[in-house]
């Protein structure tokens, strides 16, 4: 898609990277490629947005943090969903699909 990037809405990243965990424990470099390649490339999460985003949904209690080796051998902090982000999840999912299907109901009226 080019050089077109779209900037994400106030608290998307935090969905994102929730939903990106809901599939298992990933290192921070892990989240963000996850993201591109689900996206096709048109979301890229900048590290200087990764980590504040990490320590924030950490500080609420929505993800854990533990260091362990990464698959090329070197030390890196995995993060995973606790029973808490699984909840905000399901929550933050419902209210996004909510709000998308509005917003498209209004772009389409005629």
């Amino acid at each position: 898609m080019g050089e077109e990037r779209i900037e994400l809405p106030q608290g998307t990243l935090d969905l994102l990277i929730l939903r990106v965990l809901a599939l298992g424990a990933e290192h921070g470099w892990g989240i963000s490629e996850r993201i591109q390649q689900v996206s096709k490339d048109v979301l890229r999460v900048q590290q200087g947005s990764l980590y504040p985003a990490l320590h924030r949904l950490e500080r609420r209690g929505w993800i854990k943090a533990r260091w362990a080796a990464s698959e090329n051998n070197r030390r890196a902090k995995y993060y995973e969903l606790t029973k808490a982000g699984r909840k905000q999840l399901e929550t933050e999912e419902s209210g996004w699909k909510k709000l998308a299907a509005a917003v498209a109901e209004v772009l389409e009226a005629t």
